[in-house]
């Protein structure tokens, strides 16, 4: 992240913040505060985060790559230019089917209700 003394994040180009590796997942927390996260990641082909549930709710924008995601009951797939919404506690799992970009988006303060 460039450094500044300003209370602002700055990448003129998200593509070039993330070396995707040929065999894994990197993730990298760009910036964050007490609203929330944002975090890119970049994927190897076959590469998966398997089905978990974030008690916030997220967006994943799909920078590049190619990419099948599960949404509770449904699979949908992703390229460069998908966006997809989720409410907290939905099941969603992420598999590359070849190197893929995304960037995650956390809500802090959003949680799901416990009622």
């Amino acid at each position: 992240m460039p450094t500044t003394s300003e209370p602002y994040a700055y990448f003129p180009d998200l593509l070039a913040e993330v070396a995707v590796p040929a065999d894994g997942i990197l993730s990298r927390t760009i910036a964050g505060d007490d609203r929330g996260k944002v975090v890119l990641f970049g994927f190897g082909a076959g590469q998966e985060l398997s089905e978990h549930t974030a008690a916030m709710p997220a967006t994943l924008q799909f920078l590049s790559g190619e990419a099948t995601v599960g949404l509770g009951d449904d699979t949908v797939e992703a390229r460069a230019g998908t966006f997809i919404h989720m409410p907290a506690g939905l099941r969603h799992s992420v598999r590359a089917k070849a190197p893929t970009v995304m960037v995650l988006t956390l809500f802090k303060g959003t949680a799901a209700s416990t009622a």
